[in-house]
């Protein structure tokens, strides 16, 4: 649904992920989001995983390149895990006490659906200690086939290399699509899902509509 009316009484200090697959446009969102809350008289932080955080921002050169990747998906679970906690503990938890919102592309959802080689109750685990109890008030799924976002993936690079996951077959992406979703089936009062297929106005519009309708009024999980 787009054209959402602008949101009344905005509560403070709210958490919202974007998640979705490779090329989905979540950089895009993020921004055009930040954009409307600031002209709303918001304070936001935009941030991303892995990285968001000198210390994340390190393991994020070493996962990406693929130089993690020979330790196994264990030690790779790992390492999200240290730098998501370097993440909480240094930009989102002090941006959230300040009363700013906080934009995050990708986070916890994405360890779940990327690392799912890994035991369940393995990622459960470096969840709970990454977190501490820290959830995202509203998660924004961004929704398109496997196909459509290599090819958006592809022509933002360029020339440039793919990442460690970028590299992967349209098959494992296509399976991490449909993980995603599934993980919005489970929890709807958490995930909004929006299509990404759409022009890009068109789905900042739709992301902002979820905003107005999940989180206007007070609404929304506490941090």
């Amino acid at each position: 649904m787009t054209g959402a009316p602008p949101p009344v009484d905005l509560p403070p200090a709210r958490f919202v992920t974007f998640e979705g697959g490779e090329g989905a446009g979540k950089s895009t969102q993020v921004r055009l989001l930040a954009d409307r809350l600031r002209n709303a008289g918001i304070g936001v932080v935009t941030t991303r995983e892995p990285g968001g955080s000198p210390g994340a921002e390190a393991i994020r050169a070493m996962i990406l390149s693929g130089a993690a990747e020979r330790f196994g998906a264990e030690v790779e679970a790992m390492l999200f895990a240290a730098a998501r906690a370097d993440h909480v503990d240094a930009t989102i938890r002090p941006a959230l006490a300040r009363g700013d919102w906080v934009l995050c592309d990708r986070f916890a959802d994405s360890t779940r659906v990327y690392q799912s080689a890994v035991e369940p109750a393995v990622i459960d685990a470096l969840e709970t200690v990454a977190l501490d109890g820290l959830r995202p008030h509203l998660t924004i799924l961004l929704d398109l086939p496997a196909e459509v976002g290599l090819q958006r993936a592809a022509a933002r690079r360029g020339v440039d290399a793919a990442d460690r996951f970028e590299k992967e077959d349209a098959a494992a992406h296509e399976a991490r699509r449909d993980a995603f979703l599934r993980l919005a089936r489970a929890d709807p009062s958490r995930f909004a899902v929006v299509d990404a297929t759409q022009d890009t106005a068109t789905v900042a519009d739709a992301v902002w509509y979820a905003i107005a309708t999940r989180l206007g009024q007070g609404a929304g999980r506490a941090g």
